[in-house]
């Protein structure tokens, strides 16, 4: 049975998630500020954390950090703002997902689904290889940590895991419909979900869609991985 930790100052959408998630199955605490929260989080263990963003006294970014700091449970938060710059700003932050108000519970329910799926398949998975070596791209799975010519790459957890997987299979051209299933643990989607991750990663790896190094993508068929061409050699 999941354990959820609800953080949310307004009392009437608590109560109705609270209503909503015991109803689902779940197990559920909640709390209104964020001090609580880490007090919850530091003496029960939950399987996920849906963290409202709008609490009145400290700002939500800050509020994730602070929760970051503490444990590494699945963090879905609530914002009001759905710019690329907010959302940006939340996955660096160390957020798992995100929801834009409003929503529908049967959404939240879908959300942390996923999650939970997610941390589920990576708990049970064998250990992946030490290091993954794809041109001057160097990825390790154990650490997370990812470097390009020697220099680190700061990457939200979800464009590490793309950018790991894809690295897993060299060359390979890998359909849209198995980065959902693989990366976003999802049977369905957006296609755009994939596209902004895409984009982002791109931009630190220093590339473009038009002018590509390693992230290539196939017009309806999907994304490979691979190292750029050597420049020829000079007769």
């Amino acid at each position: 049975m999941p354990s959820v930790l609800v953080v949310e100052d307004d009392q009437f959408v608590r109560s109705a998630l609270i209503r909503h998630l015991t109803a689902a199955s779940h197990t559920v605490r909640s709390v209104g500020t964020p001090f609580e929260a880490l007090r919850e989080v530091a003496h029960f263990r939950f399987d996920v954390v849906v963290l409202d963003l709008g609490l009145p006294d400290r700002d939500g970014a800050e509020v994730l950090r602070m929760l970051r700091s503490v444990t590494d449970v699945p963090v879905i938060v609530v914002t009001e703002r759905d710019d690329e710059a907010e959302i940006v700003r939340l996955l660096n932050g160390g957020a798992d997902d995100y929801l834009t108000k409003p929503f529908s519970v049967e959404h939240l329910s879908a959300r942390m689904a996923a999650v939970l799926r997610r941390t589920r398949r990576a708990a049970g998975r064998t250990p992946p290889p030490r290091v993954l070596q794809v041109g001057g791209l160097s990825i390790d799975p154990l650490r997370r940590q990812a470097e390009l010519d020697g220099a680190a790459l700061d990457l939200t957890r979800r464009e590490f895991d793309l950018l790991a997987f894809l690295a897993g299979r060299p060359g390979v051209v890998v359909a849209r419909r198995d980065l959902l299933a693989e990366v976003w643990q999802q049977s369905y989607g957006d296609d755009q979900t994939i596209d902004v991750h895409l984009s982002w990663l791109r931009r630190k790896l220093g590339e473009t869609a038009a002018r590509p190094r390693y992230l290539h993508t196939l017009r309806g068929v999907g994304v490979k991985l691979e190292p750029p061409a050597s420049p020829e050699q000079p007769a």
